[in-house]
């Protein structure tokens, strides 16, 4: 049953967004009109320690609680309000994010202890990704796994993905229904998810947040040939081949630092080492770009966002140029110096081009209205 919020007169539908990362914890409060009123990060969180919390923002007036989790796996499909029985779950599906989400839930753990009068919502990354056909999230291996397991593609990013869309949509003045977008969440972490009618239909993220893109320090897809050969002739074990995927991959084996600035600068100064990590990062990104069209249809919108996303105007334009067959046409200056929230397309593009700010508080406070009523 739906629990609708009535928080302290004149604060109605303020929403606390509660993001626990690896090592921080990012706090904002929303109002009802998705205006920030309230915000503070902290850079080192000890798990569990609600007196931070209540410290921080027990002065603020706010009637509910958001939460960032990771991993929903096939149990959450949507946002969820978090009693005894949904925080076993989310904690069952550890197995599945074993870096986020006993984090995740550490962060609620303490919301619901120093707020424990206003409901906590679970809202999670897997979720917008549900409306994945069986096509695009079954993986072809044998049934008995399948069966057993929890093997499919869920998706991440789904909370940047799901705003981003929107927010395209409203800078065309168009609903999202019968537009097709292509959003790319390119940071230290990055995927595109192809977003028909404000749906997605196909992600580059599957059962982990391995697959898929270059990233700052994680591989991408690779040949699953080459883990096993690895550990059966290269004698390593799992937890060295896991650590060298997440953590020494990426532009961080290919240029030997995560940072993407730093990598593009060197690139244009001449390194070839930086060069060379930069091709091969657009070559994924361009391939993995003309899959999402193709699963489209066709495209009418493609969206920057994230850190590198908003920022990366050399990743923009070589994306974009290589999209030229579809019609897609870069403002040169636009692209060079854009507002965040602003259309950088050439007058002839036949394709819209969008540079949005990452707001996953935004669609965390948007999916707690809507889990509440």
């Amino acid at each position: 049953m739906a629990r609708v919020m009535t928080g302290r007169a004149g604060t109605s539908g303020r929403v606390l967004v509660v993001n626990a990362g690896s090592s921080s914890l990012k706090l904002s409060v929303l109002d009802e009109s998705d205006e920030l009123v309230e915000r503070h990060e902290i850079d080192h969180w000890d798990d569990g320690d609600a007196s931070v919390l209540d410290d921080v923002a027990g002065g603020w007036e706010f009637d509910a609680v958001g939460h960032r989790v990771v991993h929903g796996g096939g149990e959450f499909t949507s946002a969820t309000v978090v009693d005894d029985p949904v925080r076993s779950q989310i904690e069952a599906l550890t197995s599945l994010a074993p870096l986020h989400q006993p984090r995740s839930l550490a962060g609620i753990d303490a919301a619901r202890e120093a707020f424990g009068d206003r409901p906590s919502v679970a809202c999670f990354d897997t979720g917008f990704h549900a409306s994945l056909s069986a096509a695009a999230s079954t993986y072809a291996v044998p049934v008995a796994w399948r069966e057993r397991w929890p093997v499919r593609r869920f998706g991440f990013h789904g909370l940047s993905h799901a705003y981003a869309a929107r927010r395209t949509a409203d800078l065309l003045g168009r609903s999202v229904e019968g537009l097709r977008v292509v959003t790319c969440h390119l940071g230290a972490g990055a995927s595109l998810c192809a977003v028909s009618d404000g749906r997605s239909v196909d992600t580059t993220m599957g059962f982990s947040p391995l697959e898929g893109l270059v990233m700052a320090t994680r591989s991408g897809t690779i040949d699953p040939g080459l883990v096993l050969w690895l550990q059966r002739e290269g004698g390593l074990g799992v937890d060295e081949v896991n650590d060298g995927l997440e953590h020494e991959s990426g532009l961080k084996a290919l240029a030997g630092t995560a940072d993407q600035a730093a990598v593009l600068s060197r690139a244009d100064a001449g390194d070839e080492a930086a060069a060379a990590a930069v091709d091969v990062y657009m070559h994924r990104l361009v391939r993995e770009l003309g899959s999402m069209v193709a699963v489209l249809g066709g495209v009418d919108a493609l969206t920057f966002t994230g850190g590198v996303g908003e920022n990366a105007a050399v990743i923009r334009e070589r994306a974009v140029s290589a999209l030229g067959f579809v019609g897609a046409r870069l403002s040169a200056a636009a692209n060079a110096s854009p507002t965040l929230d602003a259309l950088v397309h050439a007058d002839t593009s036949r394709v819209a081009v969008a540079v949005v700010e990452a707001r996953e508080d935004v669609e965390i406070a948007r999916e707690v209205r809507q889990a509440l009523g």
